[in-house]
């Protein structure tokens, strides 16, 4: 898809094309606006966040909050940019609600340069994710609140780690690659350095957040191994001690039990209730030596 967007700003025309990397023309289209490594660079099956100066330009590559129908909010998907003073190429594997955002805006009240327009995307794929991080921190201080209180939590803990770790993967390399964007050595890129470089702090704070957020569900899912591992010890110990106290006593019966000539009080009326007394006196010796040698 070719959004074939032009706009002349106050200060720098420039034309703004969106591609979508399905479509078989891009890759040739592409070529015919670009150099050969920007185009593979926009190109690349799998790609993480990256900036990297190229020809007069910037190859920057994001990541966005994924916001399609049916996805995982952090299975973060990619924006490929190729940026000059006068041209932007943008493309995408999987929709971009940022860029349709972005779309939209042009049509309307466009950034007026190329550094404004990546500054504002910029903005806008942050916001998204601070509104993801900032849910998975309320949940995390929802399921240590839940293990405070003696409950079991309502969040899926191990759900939400994993949620954490998928965001974690990808928005580190983008603060990374949106700090040194912001220190890049391109005059064209002073009107907005302050403001990417508040964009890259935000970025470092959703990290902050989401390290915060999985620290604590490690403590809560800690908390509750630790609970599991209590119970079944009790448990097992519990089983151990009654096993004890009845080993003797089922050998006792089992001895009484044979069905063998010579077996004593097989002619005595009273046999029988000395036996029961006399497992009943063994089992509560036991109980007692037990307490006596403090295993009870």
């Amino acid at each position: 898809m070719d959004a074939g967007i032009s706009k002349s700003g106050a200060d720098v025309p420039y034309q703004w094309s969106h591609f979508d990397l399905n479509d078989p023309a891009t890759h040739d289209t592409l070529a015919s606006l670009a150099p050969e490594d920007v185009v593979g660079g926009l190109t690349q099956p799998e790609t993480r966040p990256r900036c990297d100066p190229m020809h007069d330009g910037i190859l920057l590559i994001l990541r966005g909050i994924n916001l399609n129908p049916g996805a995982d909010a952090e299975d973060m998907v990619s924006i490929r940019l190729f940026v000059t003073r006068t041209q932007i190429l943008s493309v995408w594997a999987r929709p971009v609600f940022a860029i349709k955002r972005m779309t939209a805006r042009q049509q309307d009240t466009p950034p007026p340069t190329t550094v404004d327009w990546i500054n504002d995307l910029a903005i806008d794929l942050i916001t998204t994710i601070e509104g993801v991080s900032l849910k998975l921190d309320d949940d995390a201080a929802a399921a240590e609140e839940s293990m405070l209180e003696g409950h079991t939590p309502d969040t899926p803990i191990t759900q939400k780690r994993i949620q954490i770790v998928k965001l974690r993967r990808f928005i580190g390399p983008m603060r990374d690659a949106l700090t040194r964007l912001a220190g890049l050595d391109l005059p064209w890129l002073d009107p907005v350095r302050l403001s990417l470089r508040e964009t890259a702090n935000r970025s470092l704070r959703c990290v902050e957040e989401l390290d915060a957020a999985k620290d604590r569900l490690v403590a809560v899912q800690d908390h509750f191994d630790l609970q599991s591992a209590e119970r079944l010890g009790r448990n097992s110990y519990i089983l151990s001690v009654i096993a004890a106290i009845f080993l003797p006593l089922g050998f006792l019966t089992g001895l009484f039990g044979v069905n063998v000539a010579g077996m004593p009080g097989t002619q005595w009326a009273p046999a029988f209730l000395a036996l029961c007394v006399g497992s009943a006196i063994m089992g509560v010796a036991l109980w007692a030596w037990l307490r006596w040698m403090k295993w009870l």
